[in-house]
């Protein structure tokens, strides 16, 4: 995909194709992005007019916040974390926590000091976490008290999201800040200059789910953000002033760029649950009379297979839209839904380009401004010479422009929507002192979509089985990651440069389907 200057009359206007250099162009209009190169995130969003009153609704308490309110709260804990706790341009600030309004408080501040948020999985493990912040060196740490144990080897000082008793901090972490405090601080005295921000600074720092190894950070600079929201702006997927449910994670970036940016500018009002429960999504559904929900692809299936229940329990009449994303999504699927739950007229609408040619199977490389700077520490990996975001998707394009996603260069896991990289789950296995040669595989699931599945060669002599090798992962990983099915096999298939042929023992597991 690309919005660079070309002949509009060697580009197909049906599927925006150019022969002359293979290249697919986006058919949307160019975006008209603010000229101003010192503006951050933060201040382009709140600048927006719209007509939208509640901005957030705690699905759990009841608790709303207005966005005059939430705008208040944004600045007043920007001047806390600036003049008490120090935070400067450039410092990294990792987001640990369920799902809850105080995330996008949090994530708006920040970014509005020209400071980097980093967030991590809830379920994590604490090591898994310590190596997160070995790589990206936060100063300080937002998060729960029934998470900060999981901080407690780092020495990291912490904000806390409510009051506690700050000698039950664990592990001697220091507490340097209250968030329901700071949003009720006024500010005090002559306002102190902050350093200005530019486009080009990092404002948000996410991990990838690390398909060939450890995960690595990805940065997205303020103008990477600006022009995601000024697309949605231009064209939304939905009308302003709608109501959203979200139970995605907001530590992972489509929960983020969305629920915390995006919708802002709308005037959307967005419902958050701190975990997916269908009952509990529908029961938000109904009674904040939501207009669109955001699921992946097992929970859309789970809403099929229960249409009968669902549509005698809940009323979903407000409902316009479903977008569902992070996994493969069959066609008959989609067209399940439609037949179960659509009232009326229905509609299907994708976006994206691709570089090959029209109906041919290549790889998914991405061009705009909207596209992440690159890998921390090493942007070169994954963005070429001339700025090309190499996907690592397997896509083709039809004649009318659509792209279809069809496999992954990496063969990442979906599990449940969550993404879970083989490699580490290998690097784990040959930690076990009975296993010779491991390697792990996506197996397909109706329920869940995919999980790990390990193949062992075990050691001589060994009588290794399978309950002992998941009880040795899951004692190590995220619940989502857990290993749930495995197979013991005389050699690992391999190349002859020694990668492992994942593929062939992908085909060897459904056939004993």
């Amino acid at each position: 995909m690309a919005n660079s200057q070309r002949s509009s009359s060697l580009v197909d206007p049906r599927n925006g194709f150019c022969k002359a250099n293979s290249t697919f162009y986006s058919k949307r209009k160019p975006l008209a992005l603010p000229s101003n190169d010192s503006l951050d995130v933060t201040t382009f969003i709140s600048s927006q007019t719209h007509r939208g009153t509640t901005a957030f609704i705690d699905a759990a308490t009841d608790h709303r916040i207005s966005f005059s309110d939430l705008w208040r709260a944004v600045d007043r804990v920007a001047n806390c974390l600036h003049q008490d706790v120090g935070i400067q341009r450039g410092d990294v600030v990792l987001v640990l926590s369920p799902n809850s309004i105080s995330i996008p408080i949090v994530c708006l501040s920040v970014m509005s000091l020209g400071a980097v948020v980093t967030t991590a999985n809830p379920l994590n493990t604490a090591s898994e976490i310590s190596r997160q912040i070995a790589d990206s060196n936060p100063k300080l740490a937002f998060t729960t008290l029934e998470l900060a144990s999981k901080l407690a080897s780092s020495g990291i000082s912490i904000l806390l999201e409510r009051v506690v008793d700050t000698l039950r901090a664990p592990g001697g972490l220091k507490v340097v800040g209250i968030l329901s405090e700071m949003m009720k601080k006024e500010p005090r005295g002559q306002e102190v200059i902050r350093n200005r921000v530019n486009k080009d600074d990092t404002a948000i720092l996410l991990y990838s789910s690390g398909t060939t190894g450890r995960s690595k950070g990805v940065n997205s600079s303020h103008g990477n953000l600006i022009a995601h929201v000024a697309r949605y702006i231009a064209e939304p997927f939905e009308q302003p002033q709608q109501t959203f449910i979200c139970t995605v994670p907001l530590f992972h970036t489509f929960g983020l760029l969305n629920f915390v940016l995006a919708t802002l500018a709308l005037g959307s009002t967005v419902v958050i649950l701190p975990r997916f429960d269908l009952g509990e999504m529908m029961a938000a559904a109904e009674k904040y009379r939501a207009t669109t929900l955001i699921l992946v692809p097992p929970v859309l299936v789970t809403m099929i297979n229960r249409a009968d229940e669902i549509m005698a329990k809940y009323d979903v009449s407000f409902l316009r839209t479903v977008r569902c994303g992070g996994a493969p999504l069959s066609k008959e699927v989609t067209e399940g839904s439609f037949s179960r739950f659509s009232g009326g007229e229905s509609e299907v609408r994708c976006g994206g380009v691709v570089v090959m040619g029209l109906n041919q199977t290549g790889e998914l490389w991405l061009k705009g401004p909207s596209i992440a700077k690159g890998y921390f520490r090493n942007e070169e990996e994954i963005i070429t010479s001339k700025g090309w975001l190499k996907t690592g998707d397997l896509c083709y394009i039809d004649d009318d422009g659509f792209l279809f996603i069809v496999d992954r260069l990496k063969e990442l896991i979906k599990y449940k929507g969550y993404q879970v990289p083989p490699a580490e789950l290998e690097a784990l296995l040959l930690n076990h002192p009975d296993i010779l040669d491991a390697a792990v595989i996506p197996f397909p699931d109706k329920e869940v979509g995919q999980f790990p599945m390990a193949y062992v060669t075990r050691k001589p002599e060994s009588n290794l089985c399978e309950k002992k090798v998941i009880d040795f992962i899951s004692k190590q990983v995220a619940p989502y990651k857990k290993i749930r099915k495995v197979a013991f096999i005389d050699s690992i298939p391999k190349t002859p440069s020694g990668k492992t042929l994942r593929k062939d023992l992908i085909k060897f597991a459904i056939s004993k389907l």
